[in-house]
């Protein structure tokens, strides 16, 4: 059973990483668009993505996770 609840997390951080690329890209291209320099802010936005998508993944890892290993 812990196997299964290894690869639910994998998971979750693949998604919160997923929507934070989607976000980032997203702004990233409108600040870009705005002011005239995609080039430049289109991999900002991407970085910013990738931070913010790895701490919303890292961030339900943690939660509700009381569990210490080898001990019950």
């Amino acid at each position: 059973m812990s196997e299964n609840n290894k690869n639910d997390k994998k998971g979750n951080n693949t998604s919160g990483l997923a929507i934070g690329i989607c976000l980032g890209i997203a702004i990233g291209s409108s600040v870009g668009a705005l002011t005239h320099n995609v080039g430049l802010w289109l991999p900002i936005g991407l970085l910013i993505g990738l931070v913010l998508g790895f701490a919303m993944g890292h961030n339900s890892d943690n939660n509700g996770d009381d569990e210490t290993d080898g001990q019950e």
